[in-house]
Formats: structure tokens, sequence, C-alpha cells
């Protein structure tokens, strides 16, 4: 096995998993998993090592998963709130009603909470790990998280859960 496969190998489902949490749809997910190893194979002799190497292909996948909502939101008739239905018909989803109503919550956030929101909940990714992936700074991510939060328990007393 060659060093890159062993790259894909390595972090092809921790990418995959924050890939999904941001574009929902597994068949989508797939498409740009794929979209940001081909990113990283492109530009591997461009990595300096300066960060880590999970670190690196993360920002890739964050980047090319914003860049495929931004490309679907221009096609896209609802919008991604509305997009929580998809997850009781989703074959790959298998958590029990509260994670479904959690996800739903999380849905409801802007892109950017979203984003902070998983990469801080379900990564529990250190927030200077995030600002190194997202460009920014420790405190505004701080203060996304902790709107974050409080939109999802909003969401959760108006749904009476």
């Amino acid at each position: 096995m060659d060093d890159f496969s062993a790259i894909v190998a390595q972090y092809k489902e921790r990418l995959y998993w924050h890939i999904r949490k941001m574009v929902i749809v597994h068949e989508d997910a797939d498409d740009v998993l794929q979209n940001t190893f081909l990113k990283a194979w492109k530009g591997l002799e461009n990595f300096k090592g300066d960060a880590k190497m999970y670190t690196w292909l993360y920002r890739i996948a964050t980047n090319e998963a914003i860049n495929f909502l931004n490309s679907k939101r221009n096609f896209q008739t609802a919008p991604l709130e509305d997009a929580g239905h998809l997850l009781h018909h989703d074959a790959y989803f298998s958590g029990d009603e509260l994670q479904l109503k959690l996800q739903e919550a999380i849905l409801s956030l802007p892109e950017k909470q979203r984003i902070v929101f998983n990469m801080k909940y379900f990564d529990e990714m250190p927030y200077d790990e995030m600002s190194e992936i997202l460009g920014t700074s420790v405190g505004a991510l701080k203060a996304s998280y902790h709107h974050a939060v409080k939109k999802i328990k909003e969401w959760f007393e108006l749904n009476e859960i």
C-alpha cells in the first residue's frame, strides 16, 4: 500500500462523518469525500507539515463541503433546515428518535454555527484546531458554539421535547 492509500485508509471514516454532518445525504457526502481526497492528492507535494495531516485534510473537507452546499443552494428550492425529513428515510442513519431530533435541531442552525457545533460537540475538537481549520479566531468560535447550544436548547423547548 502506498503512502497516500494509507492516508485515505486512516482518515476516510472520520472525514466522511464530518462531511456527512454538513451535507446530510450519504451520496453527497461520498462525492465530497472523493473530491477532498482528489484535492489532497493534487496538493500533497505542497503539504509542508506545518499543520497535522488530519488538520490539513479536515480543512480541505470542510471547504469542499461548504463549496458543495453553496453550489447546491443555488439550485435548491427548499432550505437545508427543511432537510430533516431526509433523516427519517435514510438507511445510513441509525440513531434513535432523540438523536434524530438533535440532528433536526442542528439543521436549523446557520451554517457557520452548525459547522462549529458539529466540530466541538461530536468531534470534540479543541478550539485552536478549529481556528486553524476554519480560519476564525478562537473567541469567535466560542461565541458561535455558545449561540448554537442556546439555539438548540430553544429548538427543543419550542418543539416540546
